[in-house]
């Protein structure tokens, strides 16, 4: 049996397929080494009770997400899903990977995530190829959930929300200098915790704070990492996340603005990841044939 996942920082989806039944989808929360030590995520799996029958059944794992940016980072990954499915053959690779699986199949194009975190990547029909993006959410990020919830935090803390935004925020959201501080610089996961006032944009999407604050994030990320690929034009640019998703209006336009042609925008790439890894593992089957 193989089992794909596709992992954030906020959430993972786990897909696969049981013996004499329909594939099955599930979520769990997210999993990142850059956040979550070995020990936790082995915790996380062990707590996954729908896997738990199958466990023995699981031949291969293909695990896609963020923070698997590195060999040591990917090794955490590795071994902690080895703890558990011990008789699976394991491959970790970038969720920037597994996007540019789901979206572009075999055809080049440039893939960007917009989901808790940003990046961007190009992707050759084979390969994703080296980029210099993905710095993170304190470096980095532009135009995804943590940014725009640091700036929706920020500019509350500092009293520049217009007043009916202030005070709807403040009655959604239980907000202080004190709880923001201790959220960001003590507890584990800070760029989850900014990213988690995304969705209050969506609430107020035509108030004209929001939408120039969307304008922004977005017009700032095509100018930091899409025109960073100088043959941009000739390429499909796919998006992959909540925040593409959930305001691609507001990013069509800015592409639009941008002269950038825009290809698929879905939220989560798990349905079609699933679809291009069985096709693949099949294709190579026939091969061995």
């Amino acid at each position: 049996m193989i089992i794909v996942v596709d992992s954030g920082s906020y959430k993972s989806d786990w897909m696969f397929t049981p013996p004499n039944s329909e594939p099955l989808t599930y979520r769990t929360v997210g999993i990142n080494p850059f956040f979550t030590p070995e020990k936790e995520i082995i915790k996380i799996i062990q707590h996954f009770k729908e896997i738990t029958p199958y466990i023995e059944d699981v031949t291969e794992i293909y695990f896609f997400g963020s923070g698997c940016t590195s060999p040591d980072r990917r090794e955490i990954i590795s071994n902690a899903v080895s703890f558990v499915f011990k008789n699976a053959f394991v491959s970790v690779d970038t969720d920037l990977i597994g996007s540019a699986y789901a979206t572009c199949g075999n055809i080049p194009g440039l893939i960007s995530t917009m989901g808790t975190g940003s990046n961007i990547t190009f992707f050759d029909g084979r390969a994703v190829q080296p980029n210099k993006h993905g710095t993170g959410f304190i470096l980095g990020d532009v135009g995804s959930g943590a940014w725009f919830g640091k700036k929706l935090i920020t500019n509350y803390l500092y009293d520049l929300l217009p007043s009916e935004l202030s005070i709807d925020f403040g009655s959604d959201y239980e907000v202080s200098k004190e709880i923001v501080m201790n959220k960001v610089y003590q507890e584990p996961s800070p760029n989850t915790y900014l990213a988690s006032f995304a969705p209050f944009m969506a609430k107020h999407i035509e108030h004209p704070f929001i939408s120039s604050l969307l304008h922004q994030g977005f017009e700032e990320f095509v100018k930091t990492n899409i025109f960073s690929y100088p043959d941009f034009h000739n390429h499909n640019c796919h998006f992959v996340g909540a925040i593409a998703y959930f305001y691609k209006k507001q990013l069509r336009t800015v592409c639009e603005m941008n002269g950038i042609k825009v290809g698929k925008i879905i939220r989560q790439p798990i349905q079609d990841l699933y679809a291009y890894v069985l096709e693949k593992e099949a294709q190579e089957q026939n091969l061995t044939i």
